[in-house]
């Protein structure tokens, strides 16, 4: 997957225009940004209404907030941690999901979670089509709980570092990771219970 930008330097400069009150240098700044941030808005609050809700609310809170941005990271990453808050407060106000509180704390150590994994009979994509078990990961991925979500979402499909995760979301790097263990350990499980169940109506029809 692509990360918000590459190009730091020219995010740089754009931003020093902007600043300057260069209104297309910040045009283009939305232009190399907004696809990332809805595709991330997305995953998180899991509605194309409310991504789209997001995306504006974080290019008028940038734009209103230039001056704040001193650089110390790169432009892509204060743009995901304002996306990132503005898709939380989206979910708290839906208040759509009740599984677990947003602001609930957990162990920020590295723990090791032991589960029991079922081995998937067969080869998956010999049974289903690209198109089928992308859909069936993305039902996955929107059924975790938030703070799993949000951690996978940067991590695992903008491929942020755990670094940049940790800065955006406030979080220690070990609380990064213990979370992001979390939520692939659910996936697999979510995946894991889908195809065993699948491959069983399979095997059962021969």
């Amino acid at each position: 997957m692509n990360r918000p930008s590459n190009n730091g330097g020219d995010d740089a400069a754009l931003v020093r225009r902007a600043r300057a009150g260069d209104g297309e240098a910040f045009r283009e700044l939305v232009e190399r940004h907004e696809r990332a941030i809805f595709r991330l808005a997305q995953h998180i609050t899991q509605n194309a209404q409310d991504a789209e809700d997001v995306l504006q609310e974080t290019f008028l809170r940038a734009f209103e907030h230039l001056d704040e941005f001193r650089g110390d990271s790169k432009f892509s990453t204060w743009l995901v941690r304002i996306a990132v808050n503005q898709a939380l407060m989206k979910l708290r106000k839906r208040k759509s999901d009740r599984s677990v509180s947003l602001d609930e704390t957990f162990d920020t150590g590295e723990d090791v979670v032991v589960r029991e994994i079922a081995v998937w009979e067969g080869d998956p994509e010999q049974l289903y089509s690209q198109a089928e078990l992308r859909n069936i990961l993305a039902s996955a991925i929107d059924s975790l709980p938030p703070i799993f979500r949000t951690v996978f979402a940067l991590r695992d499909i903008e491929e942020l570092s755990t670094e940049e995760t940790a800065q955006i979301l406030n979080l220690s790097v070990p609380a990064v990771k213990s979370r992001l263990l979390r939520a692939r350990l659910q996936l697999r499980e979510k995946l894991t219970r889908y195809f065993k169940r699948k491959g069983d109506d399979v095997f059962a029809h021969l």
